[in-house]
């Protein structure tokens, strides 16, 4: 079943501060594993969207760790998924929103 999927301005934010910093501290081979990391981490999310935790049950969140340092946040909604976040997990967790 195909499932649109959508990502939202923060996490389109939170994706290009990300590659940023990869592009700027370390080399172009890092930053193609971590987008390829990221592919994966969608198409398994398109393909079974419930398989990964809620942690947020009144807004319908989930969690899917990317990497140790990065996890994205979606929410699973009809034939829709809206990637909400990616959250460089070394932040502080205080500045985790979804809006």
């Amino acid at each position: 079943m195909h499932r649109e999927i959508i990502w939202s301005p923060l996490a389109e934010q939170d994706l290009g501060n990300i590659l940023e910093y990869l592009a700027e501290n370390w080399n172009q081979k890092v930053t193609i594993h971590f987008l390829n990391k990221i592919d994966v981490a969608t198409n398994q999310i398109a393909k079974i969207p419930n398989q990964f935790p809620i942690i947020n049950k009144k807004l319908q969140v989930r969690k899917c760790v990317v990497t140790k340092q990065n996890t994205l946040f979606y929410r699973y909604i009809e034939k829709r998924i809206e990637i909400l976040r990616l959250f460089d997990t070394r932040q502080n967790p205080k500045k985790l929103r979804f809006r």
